[in-house]
């Protein structure tokens, strides 16, 4: 969780490059991959921000559903306005999902890179020539990029989903690219297109594509760089409602026991890589447990009498619980700087005063996912997007400028702890 907090020189690493971004010239060829269903709210906004990327060779591929004719209207006169950088491939596969749509194009993908954003993302125009400096100066396989949910006012819920976000890409990617163990998220991902043809494409029948090719890729030791700028992240919201953030997470826990029942971690060469995919991708499991046990416990508060030394050390939780809270305070004021928010004392309020709603919500959409994986119902279960999180009238910011984050030192958490990292953070799925 405080992996990138450890030094200035640490931090500063885990972003790109910008200086003299747009002095070397690019040598990579990239196909952007755009899954978009029922998305005709916010998919032009992003194929338009794609197509004003800097960068020489970019082609976009919009997938839309052959049953999603006002998705496809939307994408196809994007692409009629711009026939030379987008086109459009429509997915008749029943039932649909989006690593099926992600194989479909990948058929007909031109570039050596082969990068995924989602249809509502908010996309910075110079990221590709950043991406394509990082592959030709570390000899990377995949680059992920940051992608960071924006819109901490919207709803309780909305403000812990992204400080989530903010811990995950910001810190805890870096931690696990070190460790050759990651599991990828859902966008801005970069992968050389042999490899990812060479590995069979995404799974088409997991719930977690990007985590599921992410360990995949992992076990053949394939090497990955994780860079977080918060100048040209990916932005985008939180699910619209706290129905559809329930079943986000539980897609996402289910995923995670899918590639844990897969057992491609058991490839990683490592002793403590295994131990640690077994860890995160057991932690559905975890959840799930704690949710049933919370009102087993709520029964003992009230009803059970036990000796005092026994009612103390039941306390002893609470320590790195106060802890996490505490990092999680800081890194919501970090948040408000670097991305020029106003953070209100109403904000810490709900952000204190969430905490243990949040995790029961955590808890029982893993109950739901392990029954569901149980059942074996499968089924995609979308999350609707309206766009929350788009600014349709402000500029292209500049790369000339050194990044908040990386010149901040005086915000930086101290404590240690990961647990509240997003159980199922390929994170940035949609």
């Amino acid at each position: 969780m405080l992996h990138a907090w450890r030094s200035t020189s640490a931090l500063t690493a885990t972003g790109f490059r910008t200086a003299n971004a747009n002095e070397r010239t690019p040598t990579l060829s990239f196909t952007l991959l755009v899954p978009a269903r029922h998305e005709e709210e916010v998919l032009a906004h992003t194929l338009e921000r794609l197509v004003e990327q800097d960068h020489p060779d970019v082609e976009i591929i919009a997938i839309v559903g052959h049953d999603d004719p006002g998705t496809e209207a939307v994408a196809r006169s994007v692409a009629d306005r711009f026939p030379d950088r987008v086109r459009v491939v429509v997915d008749d596969s029943v039932p649909k999902n989006k690593p099926k749509a992600l194989n479909l194009a990948l058929q007909t993908s031109r570039g050596e890179i082969v990068g995924v954003f989602d249809a509502e993302d908010e996309v910075h125009p110079q990221l590709l020539r950043l991406v394509d400096e990082r592959f030709a100066t570390t000899g990377a396989d995949v680059v992920q990029g940051g992608v960071q949910l924006m819109n901490i006012e919207t709803s309780w819920w909305s403000l812990r989903n992204v400080l989530e976000y903010y811990f995950w890409f910001r810190s805890r990617l870096h931690f696990h690219a070190e460790q050759r163990f990651i599991p990828l998220g859902g966008n801005t991902v970069f992968l050389r297109t042999d490899q990812v043809r060479d590995a069979g494409g995404w799974d088409a029948e997991c719930l977690a594509e990007d985590c599921e090719i992410g360990v995949r890729l992992s076990s053949q030791g394939a090497r990955v760089v994780v860079a977080y700028d918060p100048e040209v992240v990916t932005r985008e919201e939180t699910p619209g409602s706290l129905p559809s953030l329930y079943k986000q997470r539980t897609r996402w826990s289910q995923g995670f026991l899918q590639v844990l029942r897969k057992g491609e971690w058991k490839k990683l060469p490592g002793r403590s890589q295994r131990l640690m995919a077994r860890y995160m991708l057991s932690m559905p499991f975890l959840q799930a447990g704690t949710g049933l046990l919370i009102p087993i416990s709520l029964a003992l508060v009230l009803f059970a009498k036990v000796p005092t030394p026994i009612a103390l050390i039941s306390f002893l939780p609470l320590v790195p619980t106060v802890i996490v809270l505490c990092v999680e305070v800081a890194g919501l004021g970090e948040f408000g700087r670097v991305y020029d928010r106003k953070v209100r004392i109403r904000d810490y309020v709900r952000l204190v005063l969430g905490t243990f709603p949040y995790q029961v919500f955590l808890a029982l959409a893993a109950v739901r996912a392990v029954v569901r994986e149980t059942r074996g119902e499968r089924g995609w279960e979308k999350t609707e997007h309206a766009g929350a999180h788009i600014d349709r009238s402000a500029g292209v910011p500049s790369l000339s400028a050194p990044s908040p984050a990386a010149s901040s030192t005086d915000a930086s958490p101290t404590a240690t702890s990961d647990t509240t990292a997003p159980v199922t953070a390929g994170a940035a799925r949609s």
